[in-house]
């Protein structure tokens, strides 16, 4: 199931995308959020209720909102394919713990919403990742059930704005959460169960060109090391994201650096997962 968060007759919905039709869950089952149908467990019944119920909207009547609009935590994994690690040319071995850093819900933009170069630099880079969305609490995850606190996957560019990530000596933070400088969605998928989670693909492209493609299998700390990691110092709530890291080929790592800059399309897809899309502007 696609599961979105949907605005539509001036109200924000929680929907399920079946082709190009939107089954309105919050109508059907009187969930007001994304978060609130997982936190309560109820993705099967929405699953039975949009494989057969036919559509309340079309795509193209509604607007979409982050998959989920009010997330506790956005924690975010960086240098996590092993060939980005050597991207760096810094002589480096490969990491023995994962990187990790966090965003704020307004650093993000929905599928289809322009993301904006800010007034302070010129330096915005793209970097597609895929999204975990915690579907079940959890501390201290042993990495055999880690998949079963998973709800579905999501899709996100992590935009960064480069000069910004190295005021700090120690943090990236800054450089990582400019408003509206990355997005994610366009929804979540929930039907995890018949991917192949250990070799999944993921591509990037800027104005149609392929600047990343990668698999999972190229992780330096794949999807159940990263839960078992980030559960041993917090709790995992249903509706926390987890970027799990980009491929080699971000504009930063090019030679010359290549930033986005006004009227590019950037768009990241996932496979079994489907295709995020935001064109670019300048603040």
């Amino acid at each position: 199931m696609r599961l979105i968060t949907f605005e539509a007759d001036g109200k924000q919905r929680v929907g399920a995308v079946n082709g190009d039709g939107v089954v309105d869950l919050s109508a059907r089952m009187g969930v007001p959020s994304a978060r609130h149908l997982i936190a309560e467990d109820r993705i099967s019944e929405a699953e039975e209720i949009a494989s057969s119920a036919s559509p309340d909207y079309w795509l193209d009547e509604i607007k979409l909102g982050l998959p989920i609009e009010d997330p506790a935590k956005i924690l975010c994994i960086g240098v996590n394919y092993l060939n980005r690690n050597a991207e760096y040319k810094d002589g480096s071995e490969a990491p023995k713990y994962p990187s990790v850093f966090m965003r704020t819900p307004l650093s993000l933009v929905p599928h289809g919403e322009p993301v904006v170069i800010p007034r302070e630099s010129s330096q915005l880079d793209y970097e597609g990742e895929i999204v975990l969305v915690i579907g079940k609490a959890g501390r201290r995850i042993s990495q055999a059930e880690a998949i079963e606190h998973v709800a579905g996957i999501s899709i996100m560019n992590e935009g960064s704005v480069s000069d910004w990530l190295r005021h700090g000596k120690f943090n990236v933070t800054q450089g990582k959460n400019f408003d509206r400088s990355g997005s994610t969605g366009p929804w979540i998928e929930t039907n995890i169960g018949t991917m192949d989670l250990g070799n999944l693909r993921i591509e990037t492209r800027v104005n149609g060109e392929i600047r990343q493609s990668d698999t999972t299998a190229s992780m330096a700390f794949p999807f159940r090391r990263i839960i078992e990691y980030l559960s041993a110092f917090c709790t995992l709530l249903p509706g926390d994201l987890i970027s799990t890291g980009t491929p080699a080929g971000s504009g930063s790592r090019l030679d010359p650096p290549q930033w986005l800059r006004e009227g590019d399309v950037v768009e990241v897809a996932v496979e079994g997962v489907g295709t995020l899309r935001n064109t670019v502007i300048r603040e």
